[in-house]
């Protein structure tokens, strides 16, 4: 019918816009994740100051510094995010391999006007 084609080609279009803002996430993301990193790796950047103390902690290793925790959480949402991107990317190639002309030029409207927005 034609309200079930305007809703099928209305979804592809928000799915398409979706996965162009899921994209764009994951891009900020992978830019928070840089910025966490700190510009020095030297050891000094790495201690940890001990308690009390001012300066790095003398004679110490640490496996896990404090940088790496926050860039751990970025790097588990953009894989989050990458997932979903997938599964939307997949679910409007689909939706287009059905062969369906109003289908695909949604796909085309929501992924411009995604990357538009």
């Amino acid at each position: 019918s034609r309200a079930g084609m305007v809703l099928s080609v209305l979804v592809i279009l928000l799915l398409s816009m979706l996965y162009e803002a899921v994209k764009m996430g994951k891009a900020v993301l992978l830019r928070r994740a840089l910025l966490a990193l700190p510009r020095s790796l030297s050891r000094e950047s790495l201690a940890e100051p001990e308690e009390g103390g001012t300066g790095p902690a003398q004679g110490s290793c640490i496996f896990f510094p404090i940088f790496f925790h926050r860039w751990f959480r970025y790097h588990v949402g953009q894989t989050l995010f990458h997932v979903v991107q997938v599964v939307l990317g997949y679910m409007v190639m689909l939706a287009v391999m059905s062969y369906n002309a109003w289908i695909f030029l949604g796909a085309i409207a929501g992924s411009t006007l995604g990357y538009f927005v």
